[in-house]
Parts: C-alpha cells; sequence; structure tokens
C-alpha cells in the first residue's frame, strides 16, 4: 500500500502530518489534517485518480461518508481545525494520493 497526500488551500493553510506513507496490508493508516480558520468548518477528505469523495465532517455533527467508503475508513475531528482519516485494513486497491480540504460550508 502507498499513498502520497497533498493539501488543498481555498484561501487557507491546510497542513497534512504525511507527505508519503508506505505501509502493508493489513494495517491501519492514520493521516492527520489541521488549518488555522475557524471559520472553516468543514473538513473535506479525497481521493486523488478520479477526485473521489470520501466524506466530510461539519463541525461536531458526525461524519458523511460516501458508499465505498463506509466500511473501512473513518473521519474523526478534534475541533473545527483539526482531524484524521483512518483507513482499516489498507489493501493494495487503497493506494493512492489522500487529501483534505477546508471550506466554510
Amino acid at each position: 500500500f502507498w499513498c502520497d497526500l497533498l493539501c488543498v488551500c481555498l484561501g487557507v493553510e491546510v497542513r497534512q502530518s504525511h507527505s508519503d506513507l508506505v505501509t502493508k496490508p493489513g494495517d491501519t493508516v492514520q493521516i492527520f489534517c489541521s488549518h488555522d480558520k475557524t471559520d472553516y468548518r468543514v473538513m473535506l477528505w479525497y481521493q486523488r485518480g478520479l477526485v473521489t469523495l470520501i466524506g466530510y465532517s461539519y463541525m461536531s455533527n458526525d461524519p458523511v461518508y460516501e458508499k465505498q467508503f463506509e466500511d473501512r475508513f473513518e473521519i474523526t475531528k478534534e475541533n473545527t481545525k483539526a482531524g484524521a482519516l483512518i483507513i482499516q485494513s489498507v489493501s493494495l486497491s487503497d493506494s493512492a494520493v489522500y487529501f483534505c480540504a477546508a471550506s466554510t460550508q
């Protein structure tokens, strides 16, 4: 399993924990994301290829996932400015570029 990480900036500096991450199938991967704008309350996670939305979290509400990512993907949020994407039992098919984005809506 290999993934590359990219940040998307929509008028806000977004930081991610790893630029490259290599692990073996079956492992759990956690990617952190943070930004410094309190009014950007939505954190979105994407898998790049065809740029597929994995899901998003809004403020303290439960995350919303796209159907194909409901089983092994988890979005956590520490507060409105920091969160993580966790992928359980990674497989070779999970190899991709993953990135987070912040938005006001």
